[in-house]
């Protein structure tokens, strides 16, 4: 590196975040401006100019967003065509033929990205060994390329069976319809997944292909732009798993960057909770779109190895490593309404950036929980991002009374209230989706929230769960920018290897780790960046012989030298017991795939201390008072309103309060206390808890 200068930016639903730390001074600098839906890079660039700096002055560049996912859950991907194993055409469309939902006559499943008459097969066949059972027939692989030209197809996935175990017809299969569609996005399952279940490989080959045009076309857009502004470093963006990638990886495997601003505030939230000592942890992350929650267990960020994007009920599913993230279709910008039976609901549906909730006076007209917050006077009209976006109170009542009072027989302060209300206990679905229904206590766990919407919400959420302890991180709002400054590159390796574990050569288990790992380590070694330490980590997923689904559990490399059987065991059984409430020592295990995640560290910034005081705040951190209504209160109450910037490590805040900073406001609930820590956090500890 020549100066370790980052510059890394978030886009969202309806802002872009950026933060840049210069590690001369050992400053960060940050920005904060309303996401451009019609061309995104632009938004990155008024975000690097609020942030007082120029691409050209990093040295490396991250960046992560949501355009991925927005493109798989809007349907607004590439017309895509699916190459198959013939005899296997329609498992995309079949896949594991359960029904979540067994009683609801208004179920649907899954519907596939590619329709099937754009499904073709492909004559040949691999034995699960990897041997050649019907040689590939090429000459059958050029006619169905006439087809697809013929459709004018844009994107073209292939899943050839058993592909984990040998890629060799796939790969001949895709330099074939390169060759003959030169202008196609065109991606092989193996290069996404080493692992079988062809179901779930598919689904994530043909997301990949879908997504591939407007994401690769997207991220290129990006380099160029960089380019253009003189800037020499190296373009990283984040993957699901947290982990760096570059950018010409980034145009090809698509779908790994699926949950990348989501996991870049997972990894924040850890190295928070580092500098903190703190093991357990839930990080809530509200925007103007969505809320999202991850834990960080044991001092470990949770990962999973499959996701279902839309959800279990309809979702499809993405077979990549990633961070293990619950997402509700609620944020600061989610639209209210009264349906036809008078119930009143909040999201999905969103305002977005443009033209954005009724307050921002962009042209909404729909009510949001934004404008709920303004109201009730949770927001500041005159403070909202430091005062440079003034919000139209007048606006904000129009559209509640309009849309959800006067529908409701109700006054505009209740109806906001009940915005308000609906909201949180959606969002706390998400905090029970990381935690209770992994098999963890959520009371027991401390909640870090961070978003421009977050630390509004994050104490009702805490008190519908029953947690008591709350911290909010500083600059919250760019809380996903600043844990991409914390994020290293990573290199996941898969193997699926079925074994029983009574029966297991560990020297063949070892020489496969040793293989991924020297794959990993050859990957960091081309990199542009060369990273200041490698570290490597071993898990395994493991499953009771009998059983279908499996368990990822870590390996310690100590266990694997010892050849300790007894030692893994017992850990499978811990994490078994973990996560189902159940385990059973005296059963038979089986390891079914490998996995070796090949780490670069970088450098990280050190986390700042500010100036300590006393328990009193200065008094010029007190910017008045005025009147808020909170539902514990009983009705609107005077509440002191800080401003952050101002406050001193030991200062103690009792609530009724407000802690306004540039991007985002902090709402500490009558019989909350507040404490300033000496890296700036605000550290709430709940006072009237509800059970």
């Amino acid at each position: 590196m020549k100066n370790g200068s980052r510059l890394a930016a978030d886009i969202g639903g309806t802002f872009t975040d950026v933060a840049y730390f210069d590690p001369h001074t050992g400053t960060m600098s940050l920005g904060k401006t309303l996401s451009t839906p019609r061309h995104l890079v632009e938004g990155i660039a008024d975000g690097v100019a609020k942030a007082g700096t120029r691409f050209r002055d990093a040295e490396i560049f991250l960046h992560g967003s949501t355009v991925a996912i927005n493109t798989l859950l809007e349907r607004r991907g590439a017309k895509t065509a699916l190459l198959i194993t013939r005899g296997f055409r329609d498992i995309y469309e079949i896949g594991r033929i359960n029904r979540p939902d067994a009683y609801n006559l208004f179920f649907r499943k899954h519907v596939p990205l590619v329709e099937r008459r754009l499904r073709f097969e492909v004559t040949e066949r691999l034995t699960a060994e990897g041997g050649v059972d019907t040689p590939l027939d090429e000459a059958g692989v050029h006619a169905i390329c006439d087809q697809l030209a013929t459709e004018g197809i844009e994107a073209v996935a292939i899943l050839l069976l058993h592909c984990y175990a040998n890629p060799d017809h796939e790969i001949r299969v895709k330099n074939i319809v390169r060759q003959r569609l030169p202008h196609a996005f065109v991606t092989a399952s193996h290069e996404l997944s080493q692992e079988y279940r062809e179901f779930e490989r598919c689904s994530t080959a043909v997301a990949n292909a879908y997504i591939g045009p407007i994401v690769s076309r997207y991220v290129g857009e990006i380099d160029k732009r960089l380019v253009g502004e003189g800037f020499e470093g190296s373009f990283l963006l984040v993957q699901s798993t947290g982990g760096l990638y570059e950018s010409q990886q980034a145009q090809i495997q698509c779908v790994r960057m699926l949950e990348s601003g989501p996991a870049a505030g997972v990894i924040g939230a850890h190295a928070l909770c580092k500098a903190l000592d703190l093991p357990n942890a839930i990080a809530f992350d509200m925007g103007g779109t969505t809320a999202k929650a991850g834990v960080i267990y044991e001092s470990h960020v949770l990962t999973t190895n499959v996701a279902l994007v839309g959800g279990y009920n309809e979702g499809l599913p993405i077979q990549i490593p990633l961070v293990d993230v619950f997402e509700v279709g609620t944020g600061g910008g989610s639209i209210a309404d009264v349906d036809v039976g008078g119930s009143l609901s909040v999201g999905p549906r969103s305002a977005g950036a443009e033209p954005g909730p009724a307050a921002y006076g962009r042209g909404g007209e729909l009510p949001t929980v934004t404008d709920a917050n303004l109201l009730l006077g949770r927001l500041g009209a005159d403070s909202f991002l430091g005062g440079e976006m003034r919000l139209q109170v007048d606006a904000a009542e129009k559209a509640v009374l309009a849309r959800v009072a006067c529908p409701l027989g109700i006054d505009v302060t209740a109806a906001a209230d009940g915005i308000l209300r609906i909201a949180v206990t959606k969002m706390s679905y998400a905090v029970k989706g990381v935690s209770t229904e992994r098999g963890f206590d959520a009371a027991a766990f401390t909640l870090i929230a961070y978003g421009g919407a977050g630390p509004l919400h994050a104490s009702a959420i805490a008190r519908e769960i029953g947690m008591k302890h709350l911290i909010i991180p500083r600059a919250p709002g760019h809380f996903c920018a600043f844990g991409m400054l914390h994020s290293d590159l990573r290199y996941d390796l898969v193997r699926t290897t079925f074994r029983k574990l009574e029966e297991m050569d560990f020297s063949e288990i070892g020489n496969a780790f040793a293989e991924m790992t020297a794959l990993g380590k050859t990957s960091l070694a081309e990199s542009d960046v060369q990273p200041d330490a490698v570290h490597v980590g071993y898990s395994a997923d493991m499953r009771y012989v009998g059983q279908e689904h499996s368990v990822t559990v870590d390996l310690d490399p100590s266990l694997l030298l010892a050849q300790d059987r007894p030692g893994i065991k017992s850990r499978f059984d811990a994490v078994h017991q973990l996560r189902y409430g159940t385990s059973a020592p005296q059963e038979k295990v089986e390891i079914v795939t490998l996995r070796a995640a090949v780490t670069g560290v970088m450098k990280k910034p050190a986390m700042e201390h500010i100036a300590t005081g006393a328990a009193d705040p200065p008094v010029d951190a007190l910017r008045g008072t005025r009147p808020v209504y909170f539902t514990e209160a009983g009705g609107a109450v005077q509440a002191g309103i800080y401003i952050r910037d101002r406050l001193l490590a030991n200062n103690r805040i009792q609530g009724p309060a407000l802690i306004e900073e540039h991007a985002s406001t902090t709402v500490v609930l009558p019989g909350d206390w507040l404490q300033v820590d000496k890296f700036g956090n605000l550290r709430i500890e709940l006072g009237a808890i509800q059970s």
